[in-house]
């Protein structure tokens, strides 16, 4: 409506209760939920289940600093993670870190949901569309609604997407339930295909559980386009009743998905790793050819998937494009108009948007699951700086720099050992550990540093 910044990246600030819902909605349970949660439930079994209370942890992570930050952003007026950074601890190093930390996190994101946009068109058109010209035409179709409308056009495809995805999820979650025989007949047809499936979990797979929910916990909550979209609320009071019914989203989407992955074992044995990925649409195909009832509900469920793909990938984007243009480029171009600064935020998008999309051809072999801990493992580092920098006014720039570098050299450097999960903990929530501890180090031996001057508060 406007050419200015705040109207492209956060659509005026004016999203109401229905559309700020359905934008978060559509934006948490895209390809990564659709594709990576059932791929993983059918490799795992029902350990998997776990994801549906780390996805519901997200919402308790949200909820330390949202209301806080909503009510800075408006006073403030934020554009993106890194004016509240910057404006917090007054330390450009600290800024520029954290918003490339945000910018790979995110590039990470909008890779592993093109890589199951390309499944996804693969196995509903039966290879008669290959992988890599689907990610591109796809590609091009979300460049231009997403540089011609901003954040606007991503909220509104989004309320589309989140009301076609609701409906269609759970009719396809009780027929196929009940087509199979109900919990009786799923507990037989695993006791054939895997008995091992039933086997208790050891320590280690204990601690694994909670070191997921953990990274799921800090590392999802510091997603840059979701913070964007806690600016964009209407008011603080449509962004708490927003968060608090997606608190029970998981119970309504994270569920479906890990028993539609448990379920496939016993149905669709033998899928191998790069196979499991594509479990969804095996078994919802398999239903309608089983089901003519749900000619209509399958075709519009793997609609409402790509959709709710595609709104999380141009989500991304957007907030990409709004970090390069606004924590970089206008920093060293103070003289650039908003006009200016607009066109160089489009220009971003389209680069970056190549970029992954070469970058996604390249990688097409790897599991979306393990594409998505690499990305949850960095931004995890995000979250000392935001939440006790909502939190505690005494935290000083240093201390949050010092803790934010190291805690995220230890992470990458985990990462890439042959195990990186030593002791069943992720290299993030080591990683997040060596940077929480670091904080309060520095921290108190400043505050101890010090000639009895007392603290200075924002």
């Amino acid at each position: 409506k406007e050419n200015t910044l705040e109207d492209h990246y956060l659509g005026g600030r004016s999203f109401g209760f229905g559309v700020l819902f359905l934008t978060l909605y559509a934006t948490q349970y895209s390809g990564n939920s659709f594709m990576g949660f059932v791929g993983k439930a059918y490799r795992g079994g029902f350990p998997i289940i776990y994801t549906v209370v780390a996805m519901m942890a997200v919402i308790g992570g949200y909820f330390i600093f949202a209301p806080r930050l909503y009510k800075l952003s408006n006073r403030r007026r934020f554009l993106t993670l890194g004016d509240f950074v910057q404006d917090r601890f007054s330390f450009r190093p600290l800024t520029v870190f954290i918003v490339l930390l945000g910018i790979f996190g995110l590039g990470n994101y909008v890779l592993t949901n093109l890589l199951a946009l390309g499944k996804l068109a693969e196995v509903v058109s039966a290879d008669r569309v290959n992988f890599n010209s689907a990610v591109i035409v796809l590609a091009i179709v979300m460049l231009i609604y997403e540089t011609l409308g901003g954040m606007r056009s991503v909220a509104w495809t989004d309320v589309t997407q989140g009301v076609i995805l609701l409906l269609s999820l759970g009719f396809i979650a009780f027929a196929l339930f009940f087509h199979l025989g109900g919990p009786a007949g799923v507990a037989e047809g695993l006791e054939k295909s895997r008995p091992d499936i039933w086997s208790p979990p050891d320590l280690k797979q204990k601690i694994t559980w909670l070191s997921s929910t953990l990274l799921f916990f800090f590392g999802i909550s510091m997603y840059p386009h979701a913070i964007q979209r806690i600016y964009a609320a209407k008011n603080e009071r449509t962004l708490k009743r927003s968060l608090q019914v997606m608190a029970f989203m998981p119970l309504f989407t994270t569920f479906f998905l890990v028993l539609l992955g448990v379920m496939a074992i016993a149905i669709i044995p033998g899928l191998g790793k790069e196979e499991s990925d594509r479990t969804t649409l095996l078994m919802v195909g398999k239903l309608v050819q089983e089901l003519p009832a749900l000619t209509i509900m399958g075709p519009l469920l793997v609609a409402a998937v790509i959709a709710a793909t595609m709104s999380t990938i141009d989500s991304a984007l957007l907030a990409i494009s709004s970090l390069v243009t606004n924590d970089i480029y206008r920093i060293y171009n103070p003289e650039a108009n908003n006009m200016e600064l607009t066109r160089v935020g489009k220009a971003t998008s389209i680069i970056i948007m190549v970029l992954v999309v070469l970058l996604t051809i390249a990688l097409q072999d790897q599991t979306i699951w393990r594409l998505l801990e690499i990305k949850l493992e960095v931004l995890a580092q995000i979250a000392p700086a935001v939440m006790l920098g909502i939190q505690c006014k005494k935290i000083k720039a240093l201390s949050i720099f010092f803790g934010v570098i190291l805690g995220t050299f230890t992470a990458v450097y985990l990462t890439m050992l042959p195990d990186p999960k030593p002791y069943g903990i992720h290299a993030g929530i080591w990683g997040l550990g060596v940077n929480f501890f670091t904080v309060l180090f520095f921290h108190f031996a400043m505050d101890r540093g010090r000639t009895g001057t007392p603290t200075e508060e924002r």
